[in-house]
């Protein structure tokens, strides 16, 4: 458990889905009528134009014919890219107003998935246990009471060839040093009940039963905040004096997303 584990303790699992139905992760990506094809389609250019790592990071084609199994699917807009891709999608999901919008998404795009609502860390109770070729979850475990029971249960579902891929919060990043300086915080909406960070001992302990293929950093949010709520995409004025590269360096070396691929560390 990370250093930061005591301020979060006495946040339930109610608490977390209490403040994710209040406004799901996301869910203002776009200023058409929520649940149209249009907003989709623009929360979907939304998330990656300011996140293009997860396009690299998640390989949403590699996975075609496959069985992926997604932990914190939000409102849906990598579920839909796995579905696209032609992997067989299955999703859990806390905050049923998030799973809600999730099956309205696979409805207007015509697309099929399999949707649990329900806490990962009792994943095996909510999720039929088979195994899949990816599991995959992208900043959602770090908002969890127990992260380490969703690692356990993780396990059930893979095989020897199976790949984890998940994104937690990096302690040692400008995001982080922006909190605890209180310049910032950890969601676009105050009062988050919990949002732990890694340094990258703690991650690899936390996967002390995988076997690591890669970690690392990833992502600095660059724009004015004033303005991204806009739809203007202003630079703060440090970044936007800042060569492209040196930026580039500076999200490798402080990025807010720790990105991990793994596998289940077999016997000898």
């Amino acid at each position: 458990m990370p250093e930061d584990a005591a301020q979060s303790a006495s946040a339930c699992i109610e608490d977390v889905k209490k403040f994710w139905n209040s406004r799901p992760c996301n869910v203002r990506h776009s200023r058409a009528p929520i649940g149209t094809l249009e907003y989709f389609d623009e929360v979907e250019a939304r998330k990656f134009m300011v996140e293009p790592h997860i396009l690299e990071f998640s390989e949403f084609e590699a996975w075609r014919g496959k069985n992926v199994l997604e932990i914190g699917c939000g409102i849906g807009t990598a579920a839909i890219r796995f579905a696209r891709a032609g992997a067989h999608y299955s999703g859990i999901e806390l905050s049923d107003e998030s799973l809600n919008l999730t099956a309205k998404r696979f409805d207007v795009y015509g697309l099929k998935g399999n949707l649990y609502c329900g806490s990962a860390e009792d994943l095996s109770l909510v999720v039929p246990v088979e195994e899949y070729d990816l599991v995959y979850s992208f900043g959602v475990i770090h908002h969890s009471p127990h992260p380490e029971r969703i690692v356990s249960e993780v396990k059930k579902y893979m095989g020897r060839q199976s790949e984890f891929r998940l994104m937690i919060y990096a302690k040692n990043s400008w995001k982080n040093i922006m909190i605890e300086s209180g310049l910032d915080q950890p969601e676009a909406q105050s009062g988050c009940p919990i949002a732990f960070t890694y340094t990258d001992s703690e991650a690899r302990d936390l996967l002390r039963d995988y076997e690591i293929l890669d970690l690392r950093q990833d992502h600095i949010f660059p724009y004015v905040i004033e303005k991204y709520v806009k739809y203007e995409y202003e630079l703060q004025p440090w970044f936007k004096t800042m060569p492209a590269n040196m930026f580039r360096a500076l999200e490798k070396a402080l990025g807010w997303h720790m990105l991990i691929r793994c596998k289940l560390r077999q016997s000898p």
